[in-house]
């Protein structure tokens, strides 16, 4: 187990990512899985989130997607570096006036973008992004993987936030104070937005309870605990979560979850397989496709069980 008991590389945020403490009880869990997210909590971090910019939470999110944490914060501070100065607004708005001239239009009596923003104004990181060079973009985010893809989806989410809201200061707004299920619902309309990063954005930036996103840690692990069915898949999984894990604690289950699938239970090699003693959740897993016996790891949906 690390030493460091709130991780800097990870998505939660680590030690600059911001909320309260929160305090969790095992001995008063009404149901299993709030019993493994208490205990977690004898692990790790305690904290709820909330605060952090939803647009640079959205970007921070699709850039981690099918990569790790430590791949993907290099790709995250390059990308702030080079688009989120006053520098490299001023050369996007040169080099893409037309573009963004088209998109905004002009109101005809005072030549202002129909946003009501001035010529003069200073433009947000959403704008800088919108008129970003895809391939200038793709090379300053290589470290992530799947930089061409991503940086399409970047500069498309960039203009749908402009079109649909103006700044990303609105979309901040709309994220932080509308319903959550629209706020979901409107994010998973947005091509390259899956339920994890909508989740994750509706966590981190709204600071939502009843919130837990659903990555491929999570996904493994409660079905690996018997927690949730053995080929439920992620909405299947989340929906067993917030079912029976209290609100207030579906944001901590989910940032320490992953912390704990980095730690213990890995996808080829489980704790459990070197030493029966050596996870502190074996008392309450099933471990389903786990087979200490053979040295066997399936994916639960695959384990005989499930058959």
């Amino acid at each position: 187990m690390s030493d460091d008991p709130e991780p800097t590389e990870n998505i939660s945020g680590g030690a600059d990512g911001g909320g309260a403490a929160a305090e969790f009880d095992p001995a008063t869990a009404d149901t299993r899985a709030e019993l493994v997210v208490d205990r977690l909590g004898e692990l790790y971090w305690q904290k709820t989130y909330g605060g952090q910019d939803a647009f640079t939470c959205l970007v921070r999110t699709i850039l981690s997607q099918n990569t790790s944490d430590k791949a993907s914060q290099p790709a995250h501070d390059a990308l702030l570096e080079r688009y989120d100065g006053s520098a490299s607004q001023r050369d996007a708005r040169s080099a893409s006036g037309a573009r963004r001239e088209r998109r905004e239009g002009l109101d005809d009596a005072n030549g202002e973008a129909v946003s009501g923003r001035s010529r003069a104004d200073e433009i947000d990181l959403a704008e800088s992004l919108a008129n970003a060079e895809q391939s200038t973009l793709a090379e300053t985010i290589s470290s992530a993987g799947l930089y061409n893809q991503k940086s399409e989806i970047i500069i498309d989410v960039a203009e749908w936030v402009l079109e649909e809201f103006g700044s990303a200061a609105a979309f901040d707004e709309f994220v932080k104070d509308e319903e959550p299920s629209q706020v979901r619902e409107t994010l998973l309309s947005v091509r390259g937005v899956g339920p994890k990063t909508a989740d994750c954005v509706l966590l981190f930036s709204g600071g939502r309870g009843g919130v837990f996103p659903v990555d491929t840690h999570v996904h493994r692990i409660y079905r690996r605990m018997g927690i949730a069915p053995p080929e439920a898949d992620h909405e299947g999984v989340r929906a067993v979560l917030e079912r029976d894990v209290p609100a207030a604690k579906c944001g901590f289950g989910h940032t320490a979850t992953i912390q704990f699938g980095r730690e213990y239970c890995r996808a080829r090699k489980p704790a459990c397989l070197e030493d029966p003693e050596a996870c502190p959740m074996a008392d309450v897993c099933e471990q389903v496709g786990v087979y200490p016996e053979t040295d066997e790891v399936v994916d639960p949906a695959e384990a005989p069980e499930a058959e």
